[in-house]
């Protein structure tokens, strides 16, 4: 029986194994006879002879082709049907020499298929040169849809890092991270994009579904001490900042600006969807558009801040990995969560605008720019010394540039230490760059990370600066300053006060002031007072724009000159209005955040950034467009307020719900008891010793006692 189980199971193999080189070689012919079809379709919509003449070589090769297949299927069946003692290694025989004509087949298929692919090209080429013809035009269309060849990719994109480090006058070390991707494509006019390189595709889809034309958007914990620090390269207020500049084909601005917000908060993981009509406002001459275009119709702009908004890995983690190489390669490998948020300063954002990609801008390309500051202190961090390191902030050192970066380079600034009489830096480099930051003039050391020479023999970097003496420059007070502040008692009236420094010598220029109020702190706008130097100071333009219970805040733009070497005081009183008890947050005593104030203007100076964006600088001096004129533009953010309200007592209905239930447990309790309970009538029980006697008297035989 097994050697016929055998037998049986071997025919059945060589069954199965010439039916699958049968139905190969009908799929095989079945190809051919298409290829064959369609070279003639080509035959007939082709002029040129010498085309005529490739097709006909071809069909030569193909005969002959098909005349080896057959010479090669007869010697396998001749080997099939001769005599032999093992049948097996005649099976085995027939698959190795069976199993080379299909790959040859399916590389003379592919061959082929690239010959006609050519051929159908030349073809079009010689449709669209020669003159059109009825029949001609008749059959060009048919010979277009024929061929789907995949349009070349045109997009070009590059990405750039640089960190800059400053040391500070008051002994903190301030660390400035930049991202640059810049992509040649075009969303302004409607056109779908589908490939992505460098630029993150989910906001590439974001820009593309809303119709995007600018979008700000900034999380920061800790508020930037200008007068201890100095101006910041990109100054962000405390909390959340979302301000977005819509093309002018959107035809329901409220409506994309939800959505946007909506879909922003999914992709930072932030509290952005709170972002609702009571906190957004239009501004009329503050936040223009800083890419390419003049864009003045303010219906398209939208700005709102979340200023109790906490910033944490939660929202770092999605930042970094909108970066090429994530945090894996390039400066992204010192953003370690540990040290970042151990700061006393931290604020990280990301800003989308279109740029023009030479100096004539006669196209534009989309800049994407991520920013990460921070503000470390090593004197609490418990370092205890001035130096610092890489390794020291950071917990980690650099030891490749990001491998998809055309630029990645860390600058330190040396402004203060020319000669190198207040500290060394390690390891030295000879690569000096000067560049205009804020209207000064600052001196950087510059480590190319792109350059193999900068990591050594260690194939490490790890810069060290070292003290020498006590610093002894001073540091000049910033030529623009605000401050701010609630005033009154009580909890029915108040006072904002808002303080704006101008510390220019001799020199006044104005300033834009932007306030926004919260509906539930109800201004007495005919209060408003602005003073310089004790007299009245009285503003060029004012926009105000009251605000509607629970549906929109207060707006308040002004235009002020500031005198020289002065303080302008702005006040305004304003009522607090008591909110609905499901209206309160969860710590209502705590207080209700107001947003900062923000200032904006053009302060003086001798030195300015250059309009031209196609020459070669640091990334954190070319964010501001201005002109090598005498002033340069700034943007300062105030303190944020603190204010609290009306709060009835939270405890109460605790306290009545205590005292309900008490009543209740005691008093219809005991009643309720009382009407629903059965009373019976228990006779006594007998005595220990009546008991003890009747059972010695049953054991006695006696009768028991009653």
């Amino acid at each position: 029986m097994a050697t016929y189980r055998c037998i049986i199971y071997m025919l059945a193999f060589i069954i199965c194994g010439s039916t699958v080189f049968i139905t190969a070689d009908i799929q095989t012919n079945q190809g051919k006879d298409a290829e064959s079809v369609f070279l003639e379709g080509v035959r007939g919509t082709t002029s040129d002879p010498s085309l005529v003449l490739s097709t006909d070589t071809e069909d030569q090769t193909q005969s002959a082709e098909k005349e080896q297949n057959r010479e090669a299927i007869e010697v396998e069946t001749n080997l099939v049907d001769a005599p032999s003692d093992n049948i097996v290694n005649h099976v085995h025989d027939t698959m190795q020499t069976t199993e080379p004509p299909p790959s040859e087949d399916q590389t003379q298929r592919f061959a082929k298929d690239e010959r006609i692919w050519k051929a159908t090209e030349v073809e079009e080429n010689l449709v669209a040169d020669a003159p059109p013809t009825p029949k001609e035009t008749d059959h060009v269309p048919e010979t277009e849809q024929t061929p789907d060849v995949p349009p070349e990719l045109t997009a070009k994109d590059q990405f750039q890092e640089e960190l800059v480090i400053r040391p500070l006058h008051s002994g903190d070390i301030y660390a400035s991270f930049q991202f640059r991707t810049l992509w040649d494509t075009d969303f302004l006019h409607g056109s779908k994009v589908s490939h992505y390189r460098l630029f993150p595709k989910s906001l590439g889809q974001v820009i593309s579904k809303f119709s995007v034309r600018e979008l700000h958007i900034s999380f920061t914990q800790g508020y930037w001490r200008t007068m201890q620090w100095g101006q910041p390269f990109l100054p962000s207020p405390p909390g959340a900042e979302l301000w977005v500049w819509f093309q002018d084909t959107v035809t329901d601005v409220d409506v994309a600006w939800k959505e946007l917000t909506n879909v922003l908060s999914g992709i930072f993981c932030a509290s952005l969807n709170f972002i609702d009509s009571t906190n957004t406002v239009q501004p009329s001459a503050s936040f223009k558009p800083l890419g390419v275009g003049n864009v003045t119709d303010q219906r398209f702009l939208r700005y709102a801040v979340l200023p109790r908004e906490i910033v944490c890995t939660e929202n770092l983690t999605p930042w970094k990995k909108l970066l090429p190489c994530g945090s894996k390669a390039g400066l992204a490998v010192l953003m370690k969560s540990e040290k970042l948020f151990h700061s006393s300063f931290h604020s990280q954002a990301l800003h989308i605008r279109p740029v023009c990609t030479d100096w004539k801008c006669t196209s534009t390309s989309w800049e994407l720019r991520q920013t990460l500051n921070i503000v470390l202190d090593l004197h609490t961090s418990g370092q205890g010394k001035r130096e610092w390191s890489l390794f020291k902030m950071f917990s980690r050192t650099l030891t490749e540039a990001c491998p998809l970066a055309s630029s990645s380079k860390v600058y330190v600034d040396v402004t203060d230490n020319p000669q190198g009489e207040l500290f060394d830096l390690s390891p030295a480099t000879s690569l000096l760059s000067q560049a205009v930051v804020l209207g000064d003039r600052r001196t950087y050391s510059v480590y190319d990370l792109t350059d193999p020479a900068t990591f050594g023999q260690t194939h490490s970097l790890n810069m060290l600066l070292r003290w020498k003496a006590a610093q002894s420059v001073e540091m000049l007070r910033p030529l623009l300053h605000g401050e701010r502040y609630v005033a009154g008692y009580g909890l029915q009236t108040g006072e904002i006060h808002t303080l704006v420094y101008n510390n220019h010598p001799y020199r006044a220029f104005p300033v834009l002031l932007l306030d926004i109020v919260p509906w539930y702190l109800r201004l007495y706008i005919h209060t408003l007072t602005v003073t310089s130097k004790g007299r009245s100071n009285k503003p060029s333009y004012i926009h105000y724009q009251p605000s509607k219970d629970r549906l929109q805040p207060h707006l308040l733009e002004m235009l002020i000159q500031l005198p020289p070497n002065s303080m302008t005081e702005v006040t305004v009183q304003f009522e607090r209005a008591l909110l609905k008890w499901t209206e309160y947050t969860p710590d209502p005593n705590h207080g209700f955040y107001v947003g900062s104030s923000v200032i904006s203007a053009l302060v003086p100076s001798v030195v300015a950034m250059d309009t031209n964006n196609t020459q070669e600088r640091p990334l954190f001096s070319s964010f501001f467009p201005c002109k090598e004129e005498s002033s340069y533009f700034m943007r300062v953010y105030t303190e944020p307020l603190l204010v609290n309200l009306p709060t009835p007592d939270f405890s109460m209905p605790y306290n009545v719900i205590c005292l309900t239930c008490t009543v209740v447990a005691v008093g219809y309790g005991s009643l309720y008891n009382l009407l629903t309970r059965t009373f019976q009538v228990e006779e006594p029980s007998q005595g220990l010793a009546k008991r003890l006697a009747n059972i010695i008297r049953r054991l006695r035989g006696v009768p028991l006692l009653s």
